[in-house]
């Protein structure tokens, strides 16, 4: 997803404001501390100082825009961006845990370093971080009770992405699920979370309910959109560009929307269903599993799909009323081109 092209210092201003999340810490418990600022980036696996790739921070930044755009102050809601962001990124620890993933951003995960309990641990230590950025808003002028309002949706947003992670855990190795069943998945476990960015920079703002509803119903479609096109690009994507082995996801047996409508439509359906129930399936079978996907014409459906939630999205920012703010047209401009960027990406 392309990066909002918000003012050069923001990502500073967003690392800035989660590092101030953080508790002092005595020495006894600093390594627990250490292991989480490990993960974030800020840390080696030595736990020495070190600035390692942040990622994108497309749902803190999403959070600034939605808040400029409803005609707030974003340096207002910077403890918001934070919370959001080490919201992400407690959901990758324990998902990278849950995933028996050994590496993420090119690096040793947390949990393969220093062990399960301590993974969990850390994550956990990171999920009230995520709420204490949050409270910081209180001492940024934020009032109060606005700041409850906050919290509530925000801990909304946190059960919705479990959920969805309970519907993956539930539907891995299922070839029985419906692209309904898929859909319900990701639009908790991934737009949730882009949701409730930009539903929250709304609300931190001080918007009316309408506004919120308005930026809530832009980030779900982009969520919905944007994993749609992951999706794509898991099994067409060309490795040059997406950094990924050529149908990775096929390799990996990912049962994501192309495959949950082939399974469905496809005339060599059994076929499909044998290659996932192989546990290594070879060079071969990908071959034969992609000539599947295609006479199904699973790409074409899953983009018209994208598409659809796509033009959902720029729908919902066409509502939005920027009161003849030159402030918040351009931010409602800098939202939408990361909308347009999304279609038909290729990394």
């Amino acid at each position: 997803m392309k990066q909002p092209e918000t003012k050069p210092d923001t990502r500073q201003h967003i690392h800035a404001a989660m590092r101030a999340a953080f508790p002092q810490a005595e020495q006894r418990v600093a390594r627990f501390y250490a292991m989480q600022e490990y993960h974030l980036g800020w840390r080696d696996p030595q736990l020495a100082p070190s600035q390692a790739d942040p990622g994108k921070l497309i749902r803190p930044q999403l959070v600034l825009l939605a808040c400029r755009a409803a005609g707030g102050d974003p340096a207002q809601a910077l403890p918001l961006a934070a919370g959001i962001q080490l919201l992400h990124d407690f959901t990758l620890i324990h998902d990278d845990i849950e995933d028996d993933s050994d590496t993420r951003r090119g690096r040793p995960t947390l949990w393969h370093l220093w062990g399960l309990a301590q993974g969990i641990n850390a994550g956990d230590g990171m999920f009230v971080i995520a709420h204490l950025a949050i409270h910081r808003l209180s001492a940024v002028g934020v009032p109060a009770d606005r700041v409850l309002r906050v919290l509530r949706r925000f801990d909304e947003v946190i059960l919705s992405v479990c959920e969805g992670q309970f519907l993956d855990i539930s539907f891995e190795g299922d070839l029985s699920i419906s692209p309904d069943d898929y859909l319900a998945m990701i639009s908790r476990k991934t737009a949730a979370l882009i949701d409730g960015s930009a539903a929250l920079g709304a609300m931190a703002a001080g918007a009316d309910d309408s506004t919120v509803a308005a930026m809530g119903t832009f980030g779900r479609s982009l969520g919905l959109a944007f994993q749609i096109e992951d999706d794509i690009l898991g099994i067409w994507g060309d490795p040059a560009l997406t950094g990924k082995p050529r149908a990775a996801d096929l390799y990996r047996r990912k049962v994501s929307l192309p495959v949950v409508h082939a399974l469905r439509t496809a005339v060599d359906a059994a076929d499909l269903a044998a290659i996932y129930a192989q546990p290594a399936p070879d060079a071969a079978a990908v071959d034969r599993a992609l000539a599947i996907l295609d006479a199904a014409d699973a790409r074409s459906y899953c983009a018209a799909i994208a598409a659809e939630h796509h033009h959902a999205a720029l729908d919902a920012l066409e509502r939005l009323d920027t009161r003849g703010s030159a402030e918040a047209a351009a931010a409602i401009a800098q939202i939408r081109a990361v909308a347009e960027s999304l279609l038909g990406r290729q990394a």
